[in-house]
């Protein structure tokens, strides 16, 4: 493919998975990076998210631990966890991944990722969970 295929495709995928707000994200970058948003959208959604050898709900859950982890998300971690809820996750199971983050990102991180899935849950009316053991 070329640069504007990889592109088209990149958006069909990043429109399925993220929706709104990964063109969002995209849009921001217009006037900065617009190469950055390219990229994102060809490289990150067009190559990467779409290979077949890992399906979307489980890619979802290796970004959600990802982002815990490194910190300093909460941009990236509100679109991945709309995503991760649009591919399949339920709330409840994103908010275990969340809390299973803990042990090996620190307790600050994933109280941090997990006031972000807190937005999001109650901008989607998912609230409250109830993942007690």
């Amino acid at each position: 493919m070329n640069r504007e295929e990889r592109y088209g495709y990149g958006m069909k995928v990043l429109e399925r998975v993220d929706g709104e707000a990964g063109q969002r994200i995209v849009d921001s970058l217009a006037d900065t990076s617009p190469e950055l948003g390219h990229q994102v959208v060809a490289w990150a959604f067009g190559d990467m998210y779409d290979r077949p050898e890992l399906p979307p709900r489980d890619r979802q859950l290796v970004t959600l631990g990802v982002l815990s982890a490194l910190g300093g998300c909460e941009i990236q971690l509100e679109v991945h966890i709309n995503a991760a809820l649009n591919v399949g996750l339920t709330a409840t199971e994103i908010a275990e991944a969340l809390l299973h983050s803990a042990v090996y990102c620190g307790m600050p991180r994933s109280i941090n990722a997990t006031l972000v899935a807190k937005k999001v849950f109650a901008e989607r009316g998912l609230l409250p969970i109830t993942n007690l053991g």
